[in-house]
């Protein structure tokens, strides 16, 4: 399993510009189903044809990052926002800018605080007014350099071990799209299920909204990252939320705004748990939602529930999971396509 996140996670692929992990998704999936086809946006669609009953799979393959959006005459990049940022987290990281003739390392800067005013260094220095430096002396340099307006820009950052759990870039939402993958290697089941890596989730749920539309299941179940709150200063959000603990099935998110999971769903789900032996912890969350949001208020509805893995941290470059939570999401996972039929 670390072998598989390391993997993914250090691989490189913003909204937009998943084609890297796509790749990954095909080269783990393709001997374990009978189908492998992209659709015109882009997600990956892995089928394991079956009977009539519908089960649909969906963990996002994209990461949050930035994209260059000027080129001064001095050769540093202006980068604009793709998905989710929180600037102070932005500062002074190392990137990767995805050119034309390959990879380009880059790092990035703003005023240093030597040259501030005092009420400068007060302030939270916000990306607009960041600057990446790729070691150019000039514009011409970047444009030889494969860059130019609009190309992707990634964290430069790899999964290490953290005592007994690990630390990288983008495990929201690599985690849960390794709990879908090593489900799909287990799950047995003579029901059709469609493992989809969903695109763009980061910047609108689109992958997932077109993909449901497509597919049209009879259920849907979604892999993804939640926020823990077992670290100081989290204890605010009076949620109770811990890595160790086993994966976190939502009952609400976006306080509501997006998925209220139905009643039915979360029996599935908890039932699965309970035949899985799997401990399980639940979310009521106020901030982010899910494909889950997209897929369930497709064509006339479509049941979704969301199973993710606690992380630390995230939308940083240092999220944090534990292996264990992970191993029994895949265990959770399986068993609930295995018994979907039951309730659906």
């Amino acid at each position: 399993m670390f072998e598989l996140i390391k993997k993914l996670s250090d691989a490189h692929g913003i909204s937009g510009y998943e084609d890297e992990v796509r790749e990954i998704v095909r080269e783990e999936l393709e001997s374990y189903v009978d189908d492998v086809k992209v659709d015109k946006l882009g997600n990956i669609i892995c089928v394991r044809k079956g009977d009539d009953f519908k089960v649909m799979l969906a963990a996002h393959i994209d990461e949050i990052g930035f994209m260059v959006k000027h080129i001064d005459d001095k050769g540093f990049l202006r980068i604009t926002p793709i998905g989710g940022w929180f600037s102070q987290t932005v500062l002074n990281q190392r990137v990767i800018v995805h050119g034309s003739k390959g990879k380009v390392y880059g790092v990035i800067g703003c005023k240093p605080p030597h040259l501030m005013k005092e009420d400068e260094r007060k302030k939270v220095i916000e990306i607009k007014d960041m600057f990446v430096d790729v070691g150019a002396e000039n514009k011409e340099e970047v444009k030889e350099m494969g860059i130019d307006i609009g190309s992707p820009v990634t964290i430069d950052r790899e999964v290490v071990k953290l005592g007994k759990r690990i630390t990288g870039k983008a495990f929201d939402n690599r985690a849960g799209l390794a709990v879908m993958i090593e489900a799909m290697k287990k799950i047995n089941t003579d029901a059709t299920v469609y493992a989809v890596g969903t695109v763009q989730e980061e910047v609108g749920l689109k992958g997932a909204r077109v993909s449901a539309f497509s597919l049209n299941p009879d259920v849907a179940l979604v892999l993804d990252s939640a926020p823990a709150t077992d670290f100081p200063g989290a204890e605010s959000a009076y949620m109770d939320v811990k890595l160790g603990r086993g994966p976190v099935i939502t009952v609400a998110d976006a306080s509501g705004r997006g998925l209220i999971a139905s009643k039915r769903v979360l029996e599935w789900l908890k039932d699965s748990a309970k035949k899985a032996e799997v401990e399980i912890q639940l979310e009521v969350g106020e901030g982010g939602t899910t494909d889950a949001t997209a897929i369930h208020l497709t064509r006339e509805g479509i049941p979704s529930g969301v199973v993710s893995v606690p992380a630390r941290y995230i939308h940083t470059p240092v999220e944090v999971i534990d292996l264990r939570d992970v191993e029994q999401a895949v265990k959770l996972v399986a068993k609930a396509v295995e018994i979907a039929k039951e309730f659906f």
